[in-house]
């Protein structure tokens, strides 16, 4: 089974949404985890609230984790964090464009979901 890293700045919210989303779609396939460059304290209120009205799953007690504290990882994907995400030799790395949608509206939560949703169900076809 690939272990897969989800990878964003602060590991508060997109990749606590991917990598919640990957063990939800995924079944077996993969491995998942997330991590940040610069963790947070915590995971944010909103992806907390709207992945369990979504699709049952509890992040409530999931904490940001820093990059260095992953397992051996066979791909990664960054949401954001640039050159502060690291390149592993030997490692599949995958970029997703999704802007942090922290600070702003519902509808920016929404609109995230939806896209990290859209690029986990390409990955899980691939």
């Amino acid at each position: 089974m690939k272990r897969i890293a989800f990878l964003c700045i602060k590991n508060s919210c997109r990749s606590q949404i991917a990598e919640a989303l990957c063990r939800h779609l995924g079944g077996d396939r993969f491995t998942c985890y997330s991590a940040g460059s610069e963790p947070g304290d915590n995971v944010d209120p909103t992806a907390v609230r709207l992945m369990q009205e979504i699709y049952g799953s509890d992040l409530s007690t999931h904490r940001p984790k820093k990059i260095s504290d992953l397992p051996k990882i066979d791909i990664i994907v960054t949401m954001g964090c640039g050159i502060a995400c690291p390149v592993i030799p030997g490692t599949q790395r995958i970029e997703w464009h999704i802007d942090d949608p922290v600070g702003k509206d519902y509808d920016a939560y929404w609109m995230t979901l939806i896209h990290i949703e859209d690029y986990i169900r390409t990955l899980l076809k691939e």
